[in-house]
Parts: C-alpha cells; structure tokens; sequence
C-alpha cells in the first residue's frame, strides 16, 4: 500500500499504473477504497485506476478538521503526486462532494466527473440533527447493535455485504471519525455553482437511494451544462457501484468511452 504525503496528510492509495487514461474513485462516507473493487477489476485493463481513502477513512488518518474543499486539494494533490496532468473523477456519496469541488476550483485538471448517489445539496436541519445523534452513538463505546444495521442497510441493503461493512467498522477506532463527521455536518451548499461545472458529467443513482433521493439526482442532472445522462440502478440503494456493478460498470464505461 502505497502513501502520498501530500498536504500535510498521509495518503493511502491503490494504483494499477495501467496503460490509459486515469480514473480516480473517491468513496462515500464510512467506507474506503476497497468499495471500488469491483470497478478496479473491470476498468484497469483499459485504464489507469486509483483508489484512494480519504481523510478519516481506511488507512489515512484525520487528525484536524478540514472541508470537502481539502478534500478537493487532495486528490488534486495525489494526481502531481503520481505525474498525472488530467483524470476523470469518480466519486460515490461524500466521494462525489469533493469531486464536484475539484471540479470547481480546478476545472483544467477534471477531464469528466461520475457522480454516484451523490449531489451538490445540504440536508436539512431536522435530516442533520438525526446525522449528529447517529455518530454520538457511533463514537461511543457502545456496540454498533442496531444503529450499525441501520446504516448499513442505508448505504448497501445486501446482506452479505451488509455484514462485511459492519464487522469492518466494528474493528477500527470509531473516534476517529470526529473531523470526518463533522466535515459532513457542516458542509457548504453548492447548488448555485452548479452552471460552473462545465466538464462532462454522468450521474449514477439507486432508484432505492433513501439517503439521497433519486429525485434529486433528476433535478442535478437536468442543471448540469453537459451532463450526459442519469442511469438509475433499480434496487439499488446509496452505493449502487457495489451492490449493481452489472449495470453500473457498462454505463459508465459507454460514458467514457464517449468522451474526446
């Protein structure tokens, strides 16, 4: 496992230095970089894929508070650090967050962008307190029990991946998702940035996505300059790439492949 010390941050990372254009896959919160597996597999014999684990996730700590706009200088920072001028950016969830806001702040280096039940919305406040409630119990030394069914119900709704997810997040120090909670909580709207995003851009979404509604995936996709379509995954829920990646991978492999 590879680490770019990039930003003051140690970041991990996986890189199958294949021949091709570069995908970077961001994943969502309270996962890693292995959520992408199943996209790694079927893209790196064309492509260069990097996975990587965000502040607070995986094997890359969180030791301040930081924003989805560090977040967007890291991967930004990971790409000099592996000599990469230009990627399209994948992202899942808060993977999305930070993609959209590279996408912002440095439009030359975002070839496209996959948003994957992601968006550019804040929850609202009543949606945010339960959030909070959620990760007081998750950072306490209570057994996950329940609420870690709940989430992983939220996020997969399979049950054999359901309890891989859970037995991962019972295994690692569950304060230490202090900063990367309240980077969630507290994050920025970039609703009215949206006519920025100029970069080509495919929206992927679970059609039982209780997180972020599709319907909200309707009305960014019909807002985005060049969005290039919304494929909605029947079944699926809030990360689709994992639980749908028969459908997910062929859709966005037409997207790239539809790209200059």
């Amino acid at each position: 496992m590879p680490i770019a010390e990039i930003n003051g941050q140690k970041i991990a990372y996986d890189d199958t230095e294949s021949d091709g254009p570069a995908l970077i896959f961001s994943h969502g919160f309270l996962m890693d970089r292995t959520m992408f597996d199943a996209q790694v597999d079927f893209f790196s014999g064309d492509y260069r894929c990097i996975t990587w684990d965000e502040r607070g996730f995986g094997d890359t700590p969180a030791q301040a508070p930081f924003t989805y706009w560090d977040s967007a200088d890291d991967v930004i920072a990971l790409m000099d650090h592996l000599g990469l001028d230009q990627a399209v950016l994948l992202g899942m969830s808060q993977g999305g967050f930070l993609s959209l806001r590279a996408g912002l702040r440095y439009p030359e280096r975002v070839k496209a962008l996959v948003l994957i039940d992601s968006g550019t919305h804040v929850d609202p406040p009543e949606v945010l307190a339960g959030y909070d409630q959620l990760m007081s119990h998750w950072m306490s030394d209570a057994p996950l029990g329940e609420v870690g069914r709940s989430v992983a119900t939220l996020i997969i709704n399979e049950p054999e991946l359901m309890q891989k997810w859970i037995s991962i997040w019972e295994s690692r120090d569950r304060y230490g998702l202090k900063h990367p909670a309240q980077t969630l909580l507290t994050r920025d709207a970039i609703d009215d940035r949206v006519s920025e995003i100029t970069c080509p851009v495919l929206m992927v979404h679970g059609e039982e996505d209780q997180a972020i509604p599709i319907e909200s995936a309707e009305v960014l996709s019909q807002r985005l300059p060049d969005c290039r379509g919304l494929i909605r995954v029947p079944g699926a829920a809030h990360a689709a790439n994992m639980t749908h990646p028969g459908v997910v991978n062929p859709g966005i492999l037409e997207f790239l492949q539809g790209l200059d």
